[in-house]
């Protein structure tokens, strides 16, 4: 058996039999407030087997690997008109497919059924298809600029990091021992890879293509190794079914951004982002969601109400109220209010909801802005549950609204001198 094709069934095996039945979800991607926010989410690809390695045309336009009459070809879905259509039609299979700068053209791999492997050339325009590279095997890929293009080679059993100058139709190594994941970094001369020299601690890095000058990022989350920039300097990265993100010289570690297992989602891979940043392309495991009922009662724990936990900000009273509700976490969350009018706090209130007797119970004490405290010492005004559904909380006297990841409604009954009740709405936004 040849060397090379010894190198094709490792890259065959990496792609048949990691990811089985994967499939393509887009999602609204909104970065304009403190929280990543995802919304609109669709399964895009609807296709059983193998559905991968998304990347972005234009900001409507996405392309991707998937699997058709046994063989793997590259699709370009339509976000507006919600349409798939194939852009190749040979005898191979096609994966990585990426858009080349300033061309209307698209290079992907191609692996044939005698089992060469190489880089080719697509052109959107009649669908016609040209070999780029064909002297070192090539698994992944990215362009630097459109003649010099960084690639994750397979050799020596792994993958190395090439950089290939086209014009001179010469290849240089600058690292053995690499991941697959390779991005231009925004805003820089720089490409972003994944290091995994030490194999306990794979680690981001970026390097200069022409130089060759390298330098460490951040270390990956375990042993995850797909991952993608926003246009903002933002690093997106999975773990299991758990988005997490990382800005470089602002951030000291990763933070969880948003779980994917509330859309069925489950062992996220590659990642791509459109270039306004406003789409955001996921790969991973997962099937058909059921449709949430509204109106369905749920269970009185925590974890059924844990969106409340947040800082939420907003008016009332004629000035500026705020509230901040903690995770769940030894069997209560906690929350503070103040409300500020013309400068100065005119009140506090701490306030928790306790897991009690198979219920939960909201607590709370009022303060004025002096700490001195409205009730007495072992006094509290106590809410008892009366019913959670998926986007509302209903206790006797208050009720929490879920209007979405970033803004919810909070209901109080206010009791008048008289007994008549007034309902004040408190409109919260994250």
């Amino acid at each position: 058996m040849s060397k090379r094709s010894l190198y094709i069934i490792l890259f065959t095996g990496i792609i048949g039999y990691a990811q089985p039945n994967t499939e393509v979800f887009l999602f609204d991607l909104n970065t304009t407030t403190s929280d990543f926010e995802l919304s609109n989410f669709k399964n895009i690809s609807q296709n059983e087997g193998y559905d991968n390695q998304p990347s972005f045309l234009d900001d409507h336009t996405i392309l991707f690997a998937s699997t058709r009459k046994g063989q793997t070809d590259i699709a370009r879905y339509n976000l507006k008109y919600d349409s798939k259509i194939w852009i190749n039609y040979t005898e191979g299979s096609e994966y990585s497919p990426l858009k080349i700068p300033n061309e209307n053209a698209v290079s992907a791999i191609r692996l044939e059924k005698n089992g060469d492997q190489k880089l080719y050339k697509y052109n959107l325009s009649n669908g016609e298809s040209m070999v780029l590279i064909d002297d070192i095997i090539i698994g992944y890929h990215v362009w630097y600029k459109n003649d010099i293009l960084m690639s994750s080679v397979l050799e020596d059993g792994g993958l190395s990091l090439y950089a290939t100058y086209l014009k001179e139709q010469k290849s240089y190594k600058l690292q053995k021992m690499i991941g697959r994941s390779l991005h231009k970094i925004p805003n820089t001369e720089l490409v972003s890879y994944i290091s995994k020299e030490d194999d306990n601690a794979w680690e981001i890095k970026s390097v200069n293509p022409i130089s060759g000058q390298t330098k460490g990022i951040m270390g990956t989350l375990g042993k995850s190794e797909d991952m993608c920039w926003t246009p903002d300097g933002n690093i997106l990265m999975g773990h299991e079914g758990v988005l997490y993100k990382y800005k470089p010289g602002v951030d000291y570690d990763w933070i969880e951004v948003a779980s994917l297992e509330n859309y069925n989602i489950s062992n996220i891979t590659r990642l791509a982002v459109n270039s306004s940043g406003t789409k955001l392309a996921v790969v991973g495991e997962g099937g058909p969601i059921e449709e949430v009922d509204p109106n369905k009662p749920l269970e009185p724990k925590l974890e059924h109400i844990a969106w409340i936990a947040g800082n939420w900000k907003g008016k009332a009273f004629g000035g500026n109220v705020e509230e901040n509700w903690s995770k769940p976490s030894g069997g209560s969350m906690m929350a503070t209010f103040k409300l500020i009018k013309d400068g100065e706090v005119v009140f506090y209130e701490i306030e928790i909801i306790r897991e009690v007797n198979n219920t939960l119970i909201l607590q709370l004490k009022h303060f004025n802005n002096d700490l001195k405290g409205w009730e007495t010492k072992d006094e509290t005004v106590d809410f008892p549950l009366k019913e959670i559904t998926p986007n509302k909380v209903v206790f006797e006297g208050m009720v929490f609204e879920k209007i979405s990841a970033n803004e919810m409604n909070v209901y109080v009954d206010m009791h008048n001198d008289d007994g008549s009740v007034d309902v004040m709405k408190f409109n919260y936004t994250k």
